[in-house]
């Protein structure tokens, strides 16, 4: 049986550490907040991986040195480990309350082995601090309820669960047995129950941690393929599939909604006499001066080049002029500073209302621009209103 406890703390540190390696090489090399919470978890592994080595090899170690190392190490990782999680949620890190569990817990458990030795009391300190641990990582999951539940998350929180339980069964077979329990390190049923689970569940976690990463960096590439890169508001791709949520349902009544085209007049000229570099300023300039004006319900999205987009839900052909005209009086009003520079900007504004057989952004888009040719045509910085049909063009 002796054999077998180390045998399975040494599986245990072969485990976390090849998990750390996984962890550590298995993403990119950047300076980001996620890869940043994903190193310091394999750290932790590492370090929780020579605590399960100290264990193993119990026989060429003092002693004290084993009880006060092994569990140095062990809470050590685990106070790792909550703020890599806590950094890969990009939640309020506690790192404070981290570090006061750990020292606590680590004093509670030298007191206990070395001072006034006392086996279960020991453990049940050790345990209120790996507990508290715990409860930091299950508050980081919670922190954020109102967002869509991932599998990651669900299995993560199933494993803390778990592991909450676990502590509470092993001080209940402690202090309700009537046989005294000994050391882990004395051969037992509970004891090698006990190891073996807690190897387990640090693969399992650290399994976990991995795909909570890989589901968020996921979700953080859905985003940014739909943000136009240099003005910061969402691509055409963003706006068709807004367009296509604003769109009612098959049998529904139709609920009237405008898009907007605007497009910045001589824009080619600001090009070519500042430079593209302040052209781009004047984009982003433009972009604010437009934003300022919206309902929190629009949007507004980059097409390409100078043209913008705005789709505004629950507007008429001539409340969506109205607002069209606003934007364009606030892009005119007055002229924006680019590096000491006065740019005077003006739009010209294509209005259309979405009609209800049209059921793609390109076939309003295409109305809307037909009335931007009318307004660049007619002396630009104005706005026109596609022809509005109650039926199906014939």
């Amino acid at each position: 049986m002796p054999v077998l406890v180390q045998s399975l703390s040494l599986l245990g540190a072969m485990q976390a550490a090849t998990v750390a390696l996984m962890l550590w090489l298995g993403v990119r090399s950047d300076a980001s907040r996620a890869v940043r919470s994903l190193h310091l978890r394999a750290s932790a592994l590492a370090v929780e991986a020579v605590g399960y080595a100290a264990l193993a090899f119990q026989g060429y170690l003092p002693h004290d040195v084993l009880l006060l190392g092994g569990n140095a190490f062990n809470l050590l990782a685990q106070a790792m480990s909550v703020i890599a999680l806590r950094m890969l949620l990009n939640v309020p890190l506690r790192w404070r309350e981290t570090i006061a569990v750990g020292v606590l817990g680590w004093a509670g458990v030298s007191w206990f082995a070395v001072v006034q030795p006392d086996y279960p009391s020991r453990v049940l300190w050790g345990s209120v601090a790996i507990g508290c641990f715990l409860l930091l990582n299950i508050d980081a999951l919670l922190h954020d309820r109102r967002g869509r539940w991932s599998r990651a998350r669900y299995a993560l929180l199933w494993i803390f669960m778990l592991s909450l339980l676990l502590l509470v069964w092993r001080n209940g077979v402690m202090w309700l047995s009537p046989t005294p329990l000994g050391s882990v390190l004395v051969p037992s049923p509970v004891n090698v129950f006990w190891v073996l689970l807690s190897g387990m569940q640090s693969l399992f976690y650290g399994l976990g941690f991995l795909l909570l990463y890989n589901e968020l960096l996921q979700h953080e590439l859905h985003a940014m393929a739909r943000v136009d890169s240099l003005t910061g508001v969402p691509n055409r791709l963003a706006l068709e599939e807004r367009y296509a949520g604003m769109l009612p349902a098959p049998g529904a009544a139709h609920a009237p909604f405008c898009l907007l085209l605007l497009d910045v007049d001589h824009f080619k000229n600001v090009n070519d006499r500042f430079g593209h570099d302040c052209g781009d300023k004047a984009l982003r300039a433009l972009t604010r001066r437009v934003r300022d004006v919206l309902r929190g319900s629009d949007m507004v999205g980059r097409l390409g080049g100078e043209e913008f987009i705005v789709l505004a839900p629950d507007l008429h052909w001539g409340a969506g002029q109205a607002l069209a005209e606003r934007i364009r009086a606030a892009v005119a009003s007055e002229p924006v500073l680019i590096d000491g520079y006065e740019l005077p900007l003006t739009v010209s504004v294509g209005v259309a209302e979405a009609e209800p057989y049209e059921r793609d952004m390109s076939t309003t888009l295409r109305r809307a621009d037909k009335a931007l040719y009318v307004a660049k045509h007619g002396g630009r910085n104005r706005v026109e209103v596609a022809p509005h049909y109650r039926g199906s063009p014939t």
